[in-house]
């Protein structure tokens, strides 16, 4: 199997029970959907399938970046390092939407399995827990990262990724 390139970070601080990471801008296209039934999956795979302005097969990196909006759900699959603002295609769907992202520090927890609702809200409080009992600020909102392929049964990666206030 090929290997995947996988988002670069730096470990800057490993606590007892998360990191503090620093990541560098990336390339990344989202989906935002109004529906709580809707991820954003299939118009993505499109895109990076060839649906974009030049017809460019994107390959698939990890991990999808999963969060809730106001409405609805977001997805964003990040691109590959050799996609920059002036070389990566326009997608054909209006929906999907290409941004890069700021560079961050961000707090994150690591947990197993396959991910859900619950498990999602029980590793968001324990990791608010831990930032509060550091004092460290919170300075936005959490996301999800999902590192396997639905169909990778053992040995799952998913985490929760806070950002930060970071000196």
């Amino acid at each position: 199997m090929a290997q995947t390139e996988e988002q670069l970070y730096e470990i800057i601080q490993t606590k007892a029970d998360f990191e503090v990471r620093y990541y560098p801008t990336v390339m990344m296209a989202t989906y935002v959907s109004e529906s709580n039934n809707s991820s954003g999956f299939r118009s993505l795979f499109k895109y990076i399938s060839g649906a974009n302005e030049s017809q460019t097969k994107i390959a698939m990196t990890t991990p999808v970046h999963m969060g809730k909006t106001r409405n609805g759900n977001s997805m964003a699959f990040v691109l590959p390092r050799k996609f920059k603002p002036e070389t990566t295609p326009s997608p054909q769907e209006s929906e999907v939407q290409i941004f890069q992202s700021k560079e961050g520090y961000f707090a994150t927890i690591r947990y197993s399995g396959y991910t859900n609702a619950t498990k999602e809200k029980n590793f968001t409080e324990q990791l608010e827990k831990s930032l509060k009992r550091e004092g460290i600020k919170i300075m936005g909102s959490p996301i999800v990262l999902v590192y396997n392929s639905p169909y990778n049964f053992i040995n799952r990666r998913n985490e929760i990724s806070i950002p930060i206030e970071w000196n």
